[in-house]
């Protein structure tokens, strides 16, 4: 099943799909971060929104 591209909301919250342009702005805009920022916390944290929010907030001391 694909994803509806006109529901902006994102039926999954929980997680982050790097592969979807339009969830990357979300996340960067929702998380105050850039692309590369993103980027970089999900590959060390995994896609978990939950973890790289942490990920995030551990390295902006």
């Amino acid at each position: 099943m694909s994803d509806n591209l006109q529901n902006r909301g994102g039926q999954d919250r929980s997680r982050i799909n790097m592969h979807e342009k339009w969830e990357v702005q979300y996340w960067t805009k929702e998380l105050g971060v850039t692309e590369e920022e993103l980027a970089n916390a999900v590959k060390e944290a995994g896609n978990s929104a939950d973890a790289v929010r942490q990920h995030i907030s551990g390295t902006r001391h």
